[in-house]
């Protein structure tokens, strides 16, 4: 079925007249009678009664003619439709973070970007960094927000920020009078840490590893600040990135830096050679 010839049926349609139709579609009134016999006998079945004062639609053609009109609206609109798309008016994007990243710097990254592209739309999944690789992998999300490093034959990397890990003890701890400890002053204590699903765990009892022992773990959990209420509750220290002190409340937390430099890199993943709408290519260069 040509679209010229459902163009072409549309307006002898709407004006009711093969010569009216023919002088303001600019083709001769014999190659529309034949543009509209062609329908005709690609569907066959009589789309139109004709007499020398009308033109009027049958059963058929009343069906025809709504379903036209529906199809060369939709491709009308399709240039537009993609114009806006690369004008940045509309699409979605999807999202996967991790709590921490949640919490502390992606609201005022989606305040700024939906100013920006009010109707650009963004689906958020939230998970431990970990399983963010995953989801980036399997193309569940278009773009990941994770722990660095990643494994760079899977994915292309842009770096986004940099934090370095402070120790979080009671205000009445014995190490808060200090304003410097070193790792190896932390081998007795009781840890809180994040479970084993999220990359700050993981790195946490490495550089304990590496500072020659292996932390005592009394409790694990997926919420910072569930984590920061059992240290003010005395139940043990926890190491966390310093941007985390900033955005906590608790007057009974004191932060003491670290001897060793211990750094939180977080990252934006997308997967190698995968196909990148118009939209999240500009949330990256956004980012």
């Amino acid at each position: 079925m040509e679209l010229r010839d459902l163009r072409n049926f549309i307006a002898v349609v709407q004006s009711g007249s093969y010569t009216k139709a023919a002088n303001q579609s600019f083709v001769s009134q014999p190659s529309l009678s034949k543009s509209i016999k062609r329908l005709e006998e690609e569907i066959n079945i009589k789309l139109l009664e004709r007499s020398t004062r009308y033109v009027r639609l049958t059963d058929a053609g009343r069906i025809v003619f709504d379903q036209a009109k529906k199809a060369v609206l939709a491709l009308d609109e399709m240039p537009v439709l993609i114009n806006d798309l690369k004008q940045m008016h509309t699409g979605s994007i999807s999202i996967g973070i991790p709590p921490l990243v949640s919490t502390l710097f992606f609201p005022i990254l989606a305040r700024k970007f939906h100013e920006s592209y009010p109707h650009v739309k963004l689906d958020l999944t939230e998970r431990g960094a970990k399983l963010i690789w995953e989801l980036v992998d399997n193309g569940e999300v278009n773009i990941g927000f994770v722990v660095l490093p990643a494994n760079e034959s899977l994915f292309d990397i842009q770096p986004f920020i940099e934090d370095e890990f402070v120790l979080f003890v009671h205000k009445e701890h014995r190490l808060a009078k200090y304003k410097v400890v070193s790792l190896e002053d932390l081998k007795d204590e009781q840890f809180i840490t994040f479970s084993e699903e999220y990359s700050l765990h993981d790195l946490v009892i490495h550089a304990c590893t590496k500072a020659g022992f292996i932390p005592t773990v009394a409790y694990k959990s997926s919420q910072w600040d569930l984590i920061v209420e059992l240290v003010a509750s005395r139940l043990g220290i926890t190491l966390l990135p310093r941007s985390i002190y900033e955005k906590q409340k608790h007057s009974d937390i004191q932060m003491v830096e670290l001897q060793e430099q211990l750094l939180w890199r977080l990252g934006i993943i997308t997967k190698r050679d995968a196909y990148l709408s118009v939209a999240a290519k500009e949330f990256l260069s956004f980012t």
